[in-house]
């Protein structure tokens, strides 16, 4: 028997990042040493004391299913912190805890969009992006931008890229793959937009701890008065606490909103991990010394980044105001040969640069924006210190 897979499953395509990663693997797995810059992943081991709280919560029982949309002490904490941090007041059932950022963001999507809707995505993007719209047969509207604005959508962007068919705008700042981030100047004047075109906007917050010096993160649903009751906030564990298999993260939504995502988790996955939901009330709700601490070294590697990208001859990159991405132009070293294979694109030469010295990358085209690839310094200084070193190599040996 034939069995035939629907049209929108068929068209997706798997994810870049974790496809660059896997054959980063399996050239490990062969003996030889890899360098890997692909996974957007912190290096560091979840703190001791959310390891402990999920040690405890299993001791104490807490193995069974919990409400839909996530235990009452993991949601009021959300709602502690984002009145403390931010000035935000939200109620508990306006939050959905999920099965980690990505699940929240399809949760968003599945409630708001209908087939045909239309939803803004600055390029570049976060490979999925694209995806989750897909799957909900809306279309995404890929409005590029340049290194020259430092990869921002501009206002008048916005407003020529919205047609009667638009309806949410989808902004991530700190962003990946790009580290850029808008000031509140910046997102203000998008905000206004929004306003005025009367569009629903999807803010992927995830990176908003991993701020360095001279940045300043400002929510999207602070913006201007009753911005919140047409945002949807998205945010998660897995970056700021290095608890990226712990798969737990949540949407902050209009009521309406929220109690639609609680019927769909409810009949899509019942309920996060529990054990997940204690470990990241341990993270959330506990000491954050953790953050600053993952964040002092992050910044010493994001400096040495920059400056090691500054000093090799044809590459250049955006200054990373966030996030732990650098997303490197190399435009000026494709349509030259590599150890005897001629390299045309981004694909090409992060799979030639793995493939002749190790070091794996992931192709700009997978974020949207053919000739830069993108190197996640989410790993030690050692192991920057050579995958720079052989990136160096690459584009200068003849």
């Amino acid at each position: 028997m034939s069995v035939s897979i629907s049209d929108v499953v068929r068209a997706l395509k798997p994810s870049e990042t974790l496809a660059m990663a896997g054959k980063a693997r399996e050239l490990k797995e062969s003996g030889k040493k890899v360098y890997d810059l692909s996974l957007g992943e912190p290096d560091f081991d979840t703190p001791a004391h959310i390891r402990e709280a999920a040690v405890q919560a299993m001791k104490d029982g807490h193995t069974r299913y919990t409400a839909a949309t996530g235990i009452a002490p993991l949601k009021q904490a959300v709602v502690d912190q984002y009145r403390k941090v931010h000035g935000l007041e939200y109620q508990p059932a306006q939050v959905v805890v999920s099965n980690g950022a990505k699940h929240a963001l399809h949760n968003v999507f599945r409630a708001l969009l209908n087939p045909g809707d239309e939803v803004i995505i600055p390029a570049p993007y976060w490979v999925s992006y694209n995806a989750l719209v897909e799957l909900n047969e809306a279309v995404p509207v890929v409005v590029n931008t340049t290194e020259a604005t430092d990869f921002k959508l501009q206002p008048e962007q916005l407003r020529a890229a919205v047609t009667d068919k638009t309806k949410v705008l989808l902004l991530c700042s700190p962003s990946n793959p790009t580290g850029s981030m808008y000031s509140p100047e910046e997102l203000g004047a998008l905000a206004d937009v929004v306003i005025e075109k009367n569009l629903l906007v999807v803010a992927d917050e995830i990176y908003e701890r991993l701020v360095y010096p001279g940045h300043r993160f400002t929510s999207f649903a602070t913006l201007r008065p009753g911005l919140a009751e047409r945002t949807m906030l998205i945010n998660g564990v897995s970056k700021a606490y290095a608890m990226t298999g712990w798969r737990i993260g949540w949407s902050m939504t209009p009521l309406d909103v929220a109690k639609a995502i609680a019927n769909l988790q409810s009949q899509e996955t019942s309920c996060p991990s529990s054990v997940s939901q204690y470990a990241a009330l341990a993270a959330v709700g506990g000491p954050q010394e953790c953050v600053d601490e993952m964040l002092v070294e992050f910044t010493k590697r994001r400096n040495f980044v920059m400056q090691r990208i500054a000093s090799i001859a044809g590459l250049s990159c955006a200054e990373m105001g966030g996030a732990f991405y650098a997303f490197i132009n190399i435009a000026k070293h494709l349509g030259r040969t590599y150890g005897g294979v001629r390299v045309d694109d981004s694909t090409q030469w992060c799979l030639e640069l793995l493939s002749q010295k190790q070091v794996a990358m992931v192709m700009g085209a997978a974020f949207g924006a053919e000739g830069y690839a993108r190197a996640s310094f989410a790993t030690s200084m050692e192991n920057l210190e050579a995958a720079f070193d052989r990136i160096e190599a690459f584009v200068t040996e003849k």
